[in-house]
């Protein structure tokens, strides 16, 4: 669709400017406040577009978390001409079976509580602490990646990783909602805590999907929480010592 690859350029433009000094504010968008305040972004007509300027969003995130604070800011740039330029159904086509496609495209392989797992098979291999792989992880490895419960129910997908925190506690963002999109069904788990498997497909929790349920959702998208130590210890607490 038009709209899909006019984003992909906007992307594509960001990429290859070098970190500012000044944070990329994410709120700065107000992508929220607008699509409350459009009825024609919330229209169906705009579902689509709406799906994308939240997905440029969470770019703005990924990119802030690498340090690319220019590129973020302007990711948010492009995103507030987007909001505020011509209705955004006129943007794109009308070609519904197509749009069917990319939307199932979007979706997880497999819905989150699926029982769809193979820890129980004789052959299923153990699975690796992440700090014990060999090579590494990548960080292309991780974002998109299925993440389980210790009882191997679904739990959601990794859509965004937080390094860099001055106690060394990082973080992968785990969206449980939906489509898996990083936001108000999120949680954040300490990356220690995870195992993966050894073909790197799957990464697993300590707990299970009962204890997963009382995991507090991460407080807010914009991050703020990383400054929040009393929140983060209780947070981290669930995955520890299990």
């Amino acid at each position: 669709m038009k709209l899909q690859a006019l984003i992909v350029t906007i992307f594509l433009a960001t990429i290859g400017a070098t970190s500012a000094e000044a944070e990329c504010e994410i709120a700065d968008a107000k992508l929220e406040e607008a699509i409350q305040q459009n009825p024609k972004l919330r229209g169906p007509a705009n579902s689509q577009s709406v799906r994308d300027l939240r997905s440029l969003r969470d770019a703005a995130f990924t990119l802030r978390s690498y340090g690319r604070q220019e590129d973020c800011e302007r990711l948010l740039a492009n995103i507030r001409e987007l909001i505020a330029g011509p209705p955004m159904g006129s943007l794109g086509d009308n070609d519904e079976e197509d749009a069917d496609k990319q939307n199932a495209a979007r979706e997880p392989r497999a819905k989150r509580g699926a029982a769809l797992g193979s820890r129980d098979k004789k052959d299923a291999k153990p699975l690796s602490r992440i700090d014990e792989l060999t090579p590494g992880l990548r960080t292309d490895e991780m974002i998109g990646a299925e993440v389980r419960s210790s009882d191997d129910k679904i739990v959601g997908e990794v859509r965004n990783i937080v390094f860099g925190t001055k106690d060394g506690r990082d973080y992968a963002i785990v969206a449980s909602g939906g489509f898996f999109t990083t936001g108000k069904e999120s949680i954040v788990v300490p990356i220690k805590s995870l195992k993966v498997t050894q073909d790197r497909s799957s990464f697993f929790l300590p707990i299970s999907r009962e204890i997963v349920k009382a995991v507090p959702l991460m407080p807010d998208q914009d991050y703020l929480w990383l400054s929040d130590k009393k929140w983060r210890t209780h947070n981290d607490g669930f995955f520890q010592g299990r």
